[in-house]
């Protein structure tokens, strides 16, 4: 249970400091038979700083739970 905590705590935290994640696909542009033209597209998935906070609230609130049962 401590361990649970201890890792929501931690994703709470990175969520909370890191906002987005950029990842690129691959979008065809031109097909011609043999040819082929690619480029890469960005993508951004954002979230708000607000789910991190939660999330290391329930991470505290189980650790804290955990630590209190012994």
């Amino acid at each position: 249970m401590k361990a649970t905590g201890l890792t929501l705590l931690l994703l709470g935290i990175a969520l909370t400091i890191f906002t987005s994640i950029r990842f690129f696909t691959k979008e065809k542009v031109v097909d011609l038979g043999v040819i082929e033209i690619t480029r890469d597209k960005p993508n951004d998935f954002s979230w708000s700083p607000v789910m991190g906070i939660v999330v290391m609230g329930i991470g505290g609130v189980i650790l804290w739970q955990a630590s209190k049962k012994q």
